[in-house]
Protein backbone atom coordinates (compact mmCIF):
# COMPACT_ATOMS: atom_id res chain seq x y z
CA UNK A 1 0.00 0.00 0.00
CA UNK A 2 1.22 3.86 -0.32
CA UNK A 3 0.89 6.07 2.45
CA UNK A 4 2.69 9.07 0.51
CA UNK A 5 -0.52 11.68 2.01
CA UNK A 6 -0.32 10.03 5.52
CA UNK A 7 3.67 10.38 5.42
CA UNK A 8 3.19 14.63 4.45
CA UNK A 9 0.42 14.69 6.87
CA UNK A 10 2.47 13.19 9.40
CA UNK A 11 5.47 15.78 8.72
CA UNK A 12 3.71 18.80 8.93
CA UNK A 13 1.18 17.59 12.05
CA UNK A 14 4.59 17.12 14.14
CA UNK A 15 5.24 21.49 13.31
CA UNK A 16 1.76 22.07 15.19
CA UNK A 17 1.02 19.17 17.70
CA UNK A 18 2.95 17.43 20.14
CA UNK A 19 5.00 14.27 18.56
CA UNK A 20 2.12 14.80 15.40
CA UNK A 21 -0.29 12.98 17.20
CA UNK A 22 -3.08 14.11 19.61
CA UNK A 23 -2.68 10.59 21.56
CA UNK A 24 0.65 8.92 22.00
CA UNK A 25 -0.56 5.91 20.80
CA UNK A 26 -1.80 7.20 17.09
CA UNK A 27 2.20 7.72 16.77
CA UNK A 28 2.99 4.04 15.87
CA UNK A 29 5.75 4.26 18.46
CA UNK A 30 5.56 0.97 19.62
CA UNK A 31 5.73 -0.90 15.62
CA UNK A 32 7.24 1.49 14.31
CA UNK A 33 6.78 3.08 10.88
CA UNK A 34 4.41 6.29 9.98
CA UNK A 35 0.73 6.57 11.22
CA UNK A 36 -2.00 6.16 9.09
CA UNK A 37 -3.96 9.64 8.88
CA UNK A 38 -8.08 8.06 8.24
CA UNK A 39 -10.62 10.31 6.26
CA UNK A 40 -13.04 8.26 6.72
CA UNK A 41 -15.28 5.27 8.23
CA UNK A 42 -18.14 3.64 7.31
CA UNK A 43 -19.42 -0.08 8.72
CA UNK A 44 -16.40 -2.52 9.48
CA UNK A 45 -13.96 -0.46 6.99
CA UNK A 46 -11.67 2.84 7.10
CA UNK A 47 -10.49 4.48 4.46
CA UNK A 48 -7.49 6.51 4.87
CA UNK A 49 -6.27 9.87 2.91
CA UNK A 50 -4.13 7.72 0.06
CA UNK A 51 -7.30 5.69 -0.46
CA UNK A 52 -7.01 2.33 0.81
CA UNK A 53 -9.14 0.72 2.92
CA UNK A 54 -8.97 -1.31 6.09
CA UNK A 55 -11.17 -3.81 8.10
CA UNK A 56 -11.33 -2.20 11.69
CA UNK A 57 -10.51 -3.73 14.50
CA UNK A 58 -9.91 -0.83 16.62
CA UNK A 59 -13.54 0.79 16.08
CA UNK A 60 -12.18 4.15 17.24
CA UNK A 61 -10.79 1.98 20.55
CA UNK A 62 -13.93 0.85 21.58
CA UNK A 63 -17.24 3.53 20.81
CA UNK A 64 -17.98 1.95 17.57
CA UNK A 65 -19.88 -1.44 18.70
CA UNK A 66 -22.43 -0.69 16.08
CA UNK A 67 -19.54 0.03 13.20
CA UNK A 68 -19.21 3.61 11.93
CA UNK A 69 -21.18 5.86 10.39
CA UNK A 70 -24.29 3.54 11.18
CA UNK A 71 -26.87 5.71 9.30
CA UNK A 72 -29.62 6.05 12.33
CA UNK A 73 -27.11 7.56 14.82
CA UNK A 74 -25.90 9.95 12.29
CA UNK A 75 -29.43 11.05 11.56
CA UNK A 76 -30.26 11.23 14.74
CA UNK A 77 -27.20 13.75 15.53
CA UNK A 78 -27.86 15.63 12.51
CA UNK A 79 -31.45 16.55 13.86
CA UNK A 80 -29.95 17.74 17.30
CA UNK A 81 -27.06 19.74 15.70
CA UNK A 82 -30.37 21.85 14.24
CA UNK A 83 -31.43 22.57 17.28
CA UNK A 84 -27.98 23.71 18.74
CA UNK A 85 -24.61 21.95 20.04
CA UNK A 86 -24.40 23.15 23.65
CA UNK A 87 -26.55 24.93 26.11
CA UNK A 88 -24.82 25.19 29.63
CA UNK A 89 -28.58 24.15 31.23
CA UNK A 90 -30.10 21.12 31.76
CA UNK A 91 -31.83 19.13 29.09
CA UNK A 92 -34.28 16.66 29.21
CA UNK A 93 -32.07 14.79 26.94
CA UNK A 94 -29.72 14.14 30.05
CA UNK A 95 -31.95 12.65 32.31
CA UNK A 96 -33.44 10.13 29.58
CA UNK A 97 -30.32 8.51 28.54
CA UNK A 98 -30.01 8.38 32.48
CA UNK A 99 -32.95 6.58 33.20
CA UNK A 100 -32.33 4.35 30.38
CA UNK A 101 -29.02 3.33 31.89
CA UNK A 102 -29.83 3.02 35.40
CA UNK A 103 -32.98 1.36 35.31
CA UNK A 104 -31.19 -1.14 33.36
CA UNK A 105 -28.12 -2.19 34.91
CA UNK A 106 -28.27 -3.29 38.12
CA UNK A 107 -26.51 -1.63 41.36
CA UNK A 108 -26.87 1.58 40.59
CA UNK A 109 -29.17 4.52 40.88
CA UNK A 110 -27.57 7.17 39.67
CA UNK A 111 -24.90 8.20 36.96
CA UNK A 112 -23.29 11.61 36.29
CA UNK A 113 -21.82 12.18 32.84
CA UNK A 114 -18.51 13.98 32.12
CA UNK A 115 -16.71 14.28 28.81
CA UNK A 116 -13.68 11.32 28.86
CA UNK A 117 -13.34 8.49 30.03
CA UNK A 118 -9.91 10.07 32.30
CA UNK A 119 -12.48 12.25 33.85
CA UNK A 120 -15.16 9.81 34.54
CA UNK A 121 -12.16 7.87 36.84
CA UNK A 122 -10.86 10.64 38.68
CA UNK A 123 -14.28 11.67 39.74
CA UNK A 124 -14.66 8.24 40.76
CA UNK A 125 -11.79 8.35 43.43
CA UNK A 126 -12.43 11.35 44.65
CA UNK A 127 -16.00 10.43 45.03
CA UNK A 128 -14.63 7.29 46.79
CA UNK A 129 -12.34 9.57 49.14
CA UNK A 130 -15.15 11.76 50.14
CA UNK A 131 -17.07 8.81 51.22
CA UNK A 132 -15.10 6.88 53.10
CA UNK A 133 -12.83 9.91 54.33
CA UNK A 134 -10.03 7.98 53.61
CA UNK A 135 -6.47 8.65 50.91
CA UNK A 136 -5.43 6.06 49.84
CA UNK A 137 -6.02 3.58 46.34
CA UNK A 138 -5.28 0.03 45.19
CA UNK A 139 -4.43 0.33 41.40
CA UNK A 140 -3.18 -2.63 38.80
CA UNK A 141 0.22 -2.59 36.82
CA UNK A 142 -0.84 -3.10 33.54
CA UNK A 143 -4.65 -1.16 33.92
CA UNK A 144 -5.26 2.30 32.75
CA UNK A 145 -7.76 4.54 33.82
CA UNK A 146 -6.67 7.72 32.25
CA UNK A 147 -3.89 10.13 32.46
CA UNK A 148 -4.77 11.89 35.89
CA UNK A 149 -2.21 12.01 38.37
CA UNK A 150 -3.13 9.49 40.53
CA UNK A 151 -2.77 6.74 37.60
CA UNK A 152 0.30 7.33 36.01
CA UNK A 153 2.32 5.46 38.78
CA UNK A 154 4.43 2.49 38.58
CA UNK A 155 5.79 -0.43 41.08
CA UNK A 156 8.28 0.65 43.73
CA UNK A 157 11.21 -1.69 44.26
CA UNK A 158 9.05 -4.40 46.81
CA UNK A 159 5.67 -5.77 46.29
CA UNK A 160 3.65 -4.21 48.51
CA UNK A 161 5.63 -0.92 48.35
CA UNK A 162 4.30 2.95 47.49
CA UNK A 163 4.21 3.41 43.87
CA UNK A 164 6.54 5.87 42.27
CA UNK A 165 5.51 8.51 39.45
CA UNK A 166 6.27 7.03 36.02
CA UNK A 167 5.49 10.45 34.57
CA UNK A 168 6.87 14.08 34.83
CA UNK A 169 4.90 16.16 36.26
CA UNK A 170 2.95 13.65 38.99
CA UNK A 171 4.51 14.51 42.56
CA UNK A 172 5.66 11.95 45.06
CA UNK A 173 2.91 13.35 47.17
CA UNK A 174 0.49 11.99 44.94
CA UNK A 175 1.71 8.66 44.71
CA UNK A 176 2.28 8.39 48.16
CA UNK A 177 -1.32 7.51 48.26
CA UNK A 178 -1.40 5.20 45.07
CA UNK A 179 -0.49 0.98 46.23
CA UNK A 180 0.33 -0.78 43.25
CA UNK A 181 -0.94 -4.53 42.90
CA UNK A 182 -0.15 -7.52 40.12
CA UNK A 183 -3.65 -8.22 38.22
CA UNK A 184 -4.40 -11.58 39.30
CA UNK A 185 -2.58 -11.77 42.65
CA UNK A 186 -4.69 -11.61 45.47
CA UNK A 187 -2.09 -12.37 48.14
CA UNK A 188 -0.55 -8.66 47.03
CA UNK A 189 -3.92 -7.25 47.86
CA UNK A 190 -4.52 -8.92 51.02
CA UNK A 191 -0.74 -7.74 52.07
CA UNK A 192 -1.69 -4.22 51.81
CA UNK A 193 -4.55 -3.90 53.30
CA UNK A 194 -2.69 -5.65 56.41
CA UNK A 195 -0.11 -2.97 55.92
CA UNK A 196 -2.51 0.02 55.05
CA UNK A 197 -5.58 -1.29 57.86
CA UNK A 198 -8.15 1.55 57.57
CA UNK A 199 -6.45 3.94 55.14
CA UNK A 200 -7.42 2.72 51.59
CA UNK A 201 -10.70 4.09 50.39
CA UNK A 202 -10.97 1.99 46.89
CA UNK A 203 -9.64 -0.32 44.76
CA UNK A 204 -9.93 0.64 41.01
CA UNK A 205 -9.72 -2.20 38.38
CA UNK A 206 -10.85 -3.04 35.02
CA UNK A 207 -12.72 -6.02 35.04
CA UNK A 208 -11.34 -7.12 31.86
CA UNK A 209 -7.75 -5.57 31.70
CA UNK A 210 -7.70 -3.90 27.96
CA UNK A 211 -4.30 -1.87 27.87
CA UNK A 212 -1.73 -5.02 28.24
CA UNK A 213 -3.64 -6.50 26.00
CA UNK A 214 -7.03 -8.33 26.57
CA UNK A 215 -6.49 -9.94 30.06
CA UNK A 216 -9.20 -11.68 31.96
CA UNK A 217 -9.67 -12.35 35.58
CA UNK A 218 -8.74 -16.06 36.96
CA UNK A 219 -9.55 -18.06 39.89
CA UNK A 220 -12.42 -15.73 41.10
CA UNK A 221 -10.26 -12.45 41.42
CA UNK A 222 -12.86 -10.60 41.18
CA UNK A 223 -15.14 -11.57 43.67
CA UNK A 224 -12.63 -11.97 46.01
CA UNK A 225 -11.60 -8.11 46.08
CA UNK A 226 -15.42 -7.98 46.31
CA UNK A 227 -15.33 -9.90 49.70
CA UNK A 228 -11.93 -7.86 50.85
CA UNK A 229 -13.75 -4.36 50.10
CA UNK A 230 -16.83 -5.50 52.13
CA UNK A 231 -14.64 -6.73 55.24
CA UNK A 232 -12.37 -3.27 55.35
CA UNK A 233 -15.48 -0.81 54.58
CA UNK A 234 -13.13 -0.06 51.37
CA UNK A 235 -14.99 0.43 47.69
CA UNK A 236 -14.79 -1.30 44.69
CA UNK A 237 -14.63 0.87 41.33
CA UNK A 238 -15.11 -1.08 38.27
CA UNK A 239 -13.45 0.84 35.34
CA UNK A 240 -16.06 -0.07 32.80
CA UNK A 241 -14.44 2.71 30.02
CA UNK A 242 -13.87 -0.47 27.68
CA UNK A 243 -16.24 -3.22 29.21
CA UNK A 244 -18.95 -1.49 29.66
CA UNK A 245 -22.16 -1.72 27.14
CA UNK A 246 -19.50 -3.77 25.22
CA UNK A 247 -19.29 -7.17 27.41
CA UNK A 248 -23.24 -6.89 27.94
CA UNK A 249 -25.45 -4.05 28.18
CA UNK A 250 -24.42 -4.17 31.73
CA UNK A 251 -21.01 -4.89 31.18
CA UNK A 252 -18.77 -6.70 33.12
CA UNK A 253 -20.72 -6.62 36.50
CA UNK A 254 -23.42 -8.27 34.53
CA UNK A 255 -20.92 -10.77 32.54
CA UNK A 256 -19.01 -11.75 35.11
CA UNK A 257 -21.77 -11.53 38.18
CA UNK A 258 -19.54 -9.18 40.61
CA UNK A 259 -21.27 -5.84 41.72
CA UNK A 260 -19.07 -2.81 42.16
CA UNK A 261 -19.80 0.10 44.20
CA UNK A 262 -18.65 2.69 41.55
CA UNK A 263 -18.82 1.48 37.50
CA UNK A 264 -17.16 4.29 35.13
CA UNK A 265 -18.35 4.30 31.22
CA UNK A 266 -17.04 5.77 28.53
CA UNK A 267 -16.57 4.74 24.72
CA UNK A 268 -19.96 2.95 23.88
CA UNK A 269 -21.79 5.49 25.80
CA UNK A 270 -21.29 7.87 23.40
CA UNK A 271 -21.68 6.51 20.52
CA UNK A 272 -18.24 8.07 18.76
CA UNK A 273 -18.43 11.34 20.86
CA UNK A 274 -16.32 12.36 23.96
CA UNK A 275 -18.45 11.33 26.72
CA UNK A 276 -17.37 9.55 30.02
CA UNK A 277 -19.29 8.92 33.29
CA UNK A 278 -19.93 7.35 36.33
CA UNK A 279 -22.64 5.89 38.79
CA UNK A 280 -23.13 4.30 41.79
CA UNK A 281 -26.02 3.30 44.52
CA UNK A 282 -28.11 6.79 45.59
CA UNK A 283 -26.11 6.72 49.32
CA UNK A 284 -22.86 7.45 47.27
CA UNK A 285 -23.50 9.80 44.79
CA UNK A 286 -25.52 12.21 47.27
CA UNK A 287 -21.47 12.50 48.61
CA UNK A 288 -21.34 14.63 45.24
CA UNK A 289 -21.75 17.96 44.86
CA UNK A 290 -24.80 20.12 44.48
CA UNK A 291 -26.50 17.79 46.36
CA UNK A 292 -23.10 17.05 48.49
CA UNK A 293 -19.87 18.34 49.30
CA UNK A 294 -17.39 16.48 46.42
CA UNK A 295 -17.56 18.95 43.83
CA UNK A 296 -17.14 18.00 40.07
CA UNK A 297 -17.99 19.99 37.20
CA UNK A 298 -17.64 20.69 33.35
CA UNK A 299 -19.05 23.04 30.63
CA UNK A 300 -19.86 20.38 28.09
CA UNK A 301 -21.06 17.51 30.45
CA UNK A 302 -23.72 16.24 28.99
CA UNK A 303 -23.49 17.47 25.94
CA UNK A 304 -26.69 17.51 23.38
CA UNK A 305 -24.65 15.64 20.33
CA UNK A 306 -22.64 13.29 22.34
CA UNK A 307 -26.10 12.19 24.32
CA UNK A 308 -27.93 11.46 21.27
CA UNK A 309 -25.08 9.89 19.83
CA UNK A 310 -25.11 7.72 23.10
CA UNK A 311 -28.36 7.42 23.51
CA UNK A 312 -29.46 5.76 20.02
CA UNK A 313 -26.29 3.72 20.30
CA UNK A 314 -27.69 2.64 23.24
CA UNK A 315 -31.27 1.86 21.60
CA UNK A 316 -30.14 0.06 18.40
CA UNK A 317 -28.30 -2.48 20.97
CA UNK A 318 -31.26 -2.98 23.18
CA UNK A 319 -33.33 -3.12 19.74
CA UNK A 320 -31.79 -6.60 18.23
CA UNK A 321 -32.70 -9.15 20.69
CA UNK A 322 -29.48 -11.53 19.87
CA UNK A 323 -27.17 -8.64 19.67
CA UNK A 324 -24.15 -9.39 22.22
CA UNK A 325 -24.98 -13.10 21.08
CA UNK A 326 -24.47 -12.53 17.59
CA UNK A 327 -20.98 -10.05 18.28
CA UNK A 328 -19.86 -12.81 20.52
CA UNK A 329 -20.11 -15.53 18.29
CA UNK A 330 -18.86 -13.54 15.80
CA UNK A 331 -15.62 -12.69 17.96
CA UNK A 332 -15.40 -15.93 18.98
CA UNK A 333 -15.23 -17.25 15.37
CA UNK A 334 -12.60 -15.14 14.40
CA UNK A 335 -10.36 -15.88 17.01
CA UNK A 336 -10.52 -19.28 16.31
CA UNK A 337 -9.85 -18.60 12.62
CA UNK A 338 -7.00 -16.75 13.43
CA UNK A 339 -5.55 -19.65 16.05
CA UNK A 340 -6.45 -21.81 13.69
CA UNK A 341 -3.88 -20.20 10.93
CA UNK A 342 -1.06 -19.35 13.14
CA UNK A 343 -0.79 -22.99 14.06
CA UNK A 344 -0.98 -23.72 10.84
CA UNK A 345 2.24 -21.64 10.41
CA UNK A 346 3.71 -22.95 13.41
CA UNK A 347 3.24 -19.49 15.10
CA UNK A 348 3.52 -20.29 19.06
CA UNK A 349 1.19 -17.72 20.28
CA UNK A 350 -1.37 -17.41 22.44
CA UNK A 351 -5.36 -15.84 22.54
CA UNK A 352 -6.99 -14.10 25.20
CA UNK A 353 -10.96 -13.37 24.47
CA UNK A 354 -13.97 -12.21 26.36
CA UNK A 355 -16.83 -11.29 24.04
CA UNK A 356 -16.14 -8.91 21.39
CA UNK A 357 -12.51 -7.86 22.73
CA UNK A 358 -9.75 -10.06 22.35
CA UNK A 359 -5.42 -10.09 22.30
CA UNK A 360 -3.29 -12.35 20.51
CA UNK A 361 0.16 -12.68 22.15
CA UNK A 362 3.54 -14.16 20.49
CA UNK A 363 5.95 -17.01 22.33
CA UNK A 364 3.74 -17.22 25.45
CA UNK A 365 1.36 -20.09 26.43
CA UNK A 366 0.03 -17.41 28.65
CA UNK A 367 -1.13 -14.14 29.90
CA UNK A 368 -2.39 -13.38 33.23
CA UNK A 369 -1.23 -10.12 34.32
CA UNK A 370 1.13 -6.96 32.87
CA UNK A 371 4.47 -9.10 33.65
CA UNK A 372 3.53 -11.59 31.51
CA UNK A 373 2.13 -9.46 28.74
CA UNK A 374 5.63 -7.93 28.75
CA UNK A 375 7.31 -11.60 28.24
CA UNK A 376 5.36 -11.80 24.90
CA UNK A 377 7.09 -11.54 21.68
CA UNK A 378 6.08 -7.66 20.66
CA UNK A 379 8.46 -7.74 17.64
CA UNK A 380 6.48 -10.47 16.22
CA UNK A 381 3.84 -8.51 17.07
CA UNK A 382 5.27 -5.34 15.46
CA UNK A 383 5.70 -7.40 12.02
CA UNK A 384 2.31 -9.32 12.33
CA UNK A 385 0.75 -5.36 12.68
CA UNK A 386 2.79 -4.10 9.40
CA UNK A 387 2.24 -7.12 7.59
CA UNK A 388 -1.89 -6.97 7.98
CA UNK A 389 -1.73 -2.86 7.62
CA UNK A 390 -0.36 -3.74 4.45
CA UNK A 391 -2.81 -6.73 3.46
CA UNK A 392 -5.83 -3.70 4.24
CA UNK A 393 -6.34 -4.87 7.85
CA UNK A 394 -6.10 -2.52 10.67
CA UNK A 395 -5.06 -3.65 14.30
CA UNK A 396 -3.95 -1.48 16.91
CA UNK A 397 -0.71 -0.40 16.78
CA UNK A 398 0.58 -1.98 19.99
CA UNK A 399 0.86 -5.57 21.45
CA UNK A 400 -0.44 -3.79 24.74
CA UNK A 401 -3.82 -2.83 23.21
CA UNK A 402 -7.28 -4.73 23.15
CA UNK A 403 -8.96 -5.72 19.57
CA UNK A 404 -12.40 -4.31 19.68
CA UNK A 405 -14.83 -5.95 17.27
CA UNK A 406 -18.51 -4.60 15.91
CA UNK A 407 -21.10 -6.05 14.96
CA UNK A 408 -20.08 -5.48 11.20
CA UNK A 409 -17.04 -7.86 11.07
CA UNK A 410 -19.35 -10.60 9.58
CA UNK A 411 -17.70 -13.92 7.75
CA UNK A 412 -16.47 -11.69 4.80
CA UNK A 413 -13.89 -9.91 6.97
CA UNK A 414 -12.96 -12.76 9.00
CA UNK A 415 -11.90 -14.69 5.71
CA UNK A 416 -9.90 -12.03 4.54
CA UNK A 417 -8.42 -11.68 8.06
CA UNK A 418 -7.63 -14.93 8.06
CA UNK A 419 -6.19 -15.07 4.50
CA UNK A 420 -4.14 -12.64 5.47
CA UNK A 421 -2.45 -13.93 8.49
CA UNK A 422 -1.86 -16.98 5.84
CA UNK A 423 0.69 -15.45 3.81
CA UNK A 424 2.48 -13.90 7.41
Amino acid sequence: MRYQRSSALFQEAQKYIPGGVNSPVRAFKSVGGVPVFMQSAKGAYLTDVDGNQYIDYINSWGPAIIGHAHEMVVEAVKKQAESGFSFGTPTELETEIAKLITERINGIDQIRMVSSGTEACMSAIRLARGFTGRDKIIKFEGCYHGHSDAFLIKAGSGAITFGNPNSPGVTQGTAKDTLLARYNDLEQIEALFQNNEGEIAAIIIEPVAGNMGCVLPENNFLQNLRKICDENGTLLIFDEVMTGFRLAFGGAQERLGVKADIVTYGKVIGGGMPVGAFAAREEIMDYLAPKGAVYQAGTLSGNPLAMRAGLETLKIILSEKDFYLSLNAQTEKLASEVAKALDEKGIHHCINRLGSMMSVFFDVDKVQNFDEAQNANHQKFNQFFHHLLNNGIYLPPSGYETWFISSHIQDAEIEKTVEAIRSF
